[in-house]
């Protein structure tokens, strides 16, 4: 099975001619869902409408860039509601499939086409998959644990072979992303605020991020002559001149026409 995915580092505008999918719209190894009974019955309903779809069409046949594509549109009309993960007072993993963020759109969308490419997939695969791309190695140990900033999230998951990061194939640049912002403003993190320890533990993650001399971009002057080497289902980040910030918004690829 072919389980890593593409990704692509990109600035803040990409040719006319792409749709992308952006949609507005614990401890050790035990996987904690958040969620009632009702919530997790929803989005249980959600996965194997997902899945009975795949199945209904000829899921075997598809690539795992027809699966990001399928799981894309499965996820249409979902209403877009800001830092859905960041509801809990201890960290726990948050299945939320009625509800979605840039980032959170986009790892239900990997979870799905990863779990979908077993043999008989399930609700478990999906959330054992959604805990593996969101938290730092697949373990949940605490606030910190949770890759935050996206270029922490596409190095931890290149390293566990989720995805691979196409950019400098793709003839980019050199890309040094300077995150502080999460330290820097912890009153805009509950888990952050009034807690000094996790603040350090923060600091230490974004000087890592830091110190990695692996990113690449595609300035925005050379985006139109690329644009036929992205494909459908790739993973598409824009970065940001924010201080203290890495990437501003990521989607999917997708060809229309």
């Amino acid at each position: 099975m072919k389980f890593h995915h593409r990704m692509i580092i990109i600035i803040d505008r990409i040719s006319r001619n792409i749709l992308l999918l952006l949609f507005f719209f614990v401890s050790g190894q035990t996987i904690i869902a958040q969620g009632k009974p009702d919530e997790v019955a929803k989005n249980e309903q959600i996965v194997r409408k997902y899945f009975n779809w795949l199945d209904a069409n000829g899921r075997k046949n598809f690539s795992l860039s027809d699966l990001m594509i399928n799981a894309a549109f499965s996820l249409l009309n979902t209403p877009y509601v800001p830092a859905v993960l960041e509801r809990n007072d201890e960290e726990k993993l948050v299945v939320n499939l009625q509800e979605l963020d840039c980032m959170t759109f986009v790892e239900n969308c990997l979870a799905l086409s990863r779990s979908a490419q077993y043999s008989s997939p399930d609700y478990d695969y999906f959330v054992r998959e959604l805990r593996k791309i969101r938290y730092r190695k697949g373990v949940i140990q605490g606030y910190t644990s949770r890759l935050h900033y996206t270029t922490d999230w596409l190095y931890d998951n290149a390293e566990k072979g989720i995805m691979e990061d196409i950019t400098y194939a793709l003839g980019g640049k050199k890309f040094k992303p300077q995150v502080s912002y999460m330290s820097s403003h912890p009153d805009l993190y509950p888990a952050l605020k009034d807690n000094l320890p996790e603040v350090e533990r923060m600091i230490e993650i974004e000087n890592q991020i830091n110190r990695r001399n692996s990113y690449y971009y595609i300035p925005r002057n050379e985006i139109q002559e690329k644009t036929a080497l992205i494909k459908n289902g790739d993973i598409i980040c824009f970065t940001t001149s924010l201080p203290g910030l890495d990437i501003s918004h990521l989607g999917i690829a997708y060809w229309n026409k």
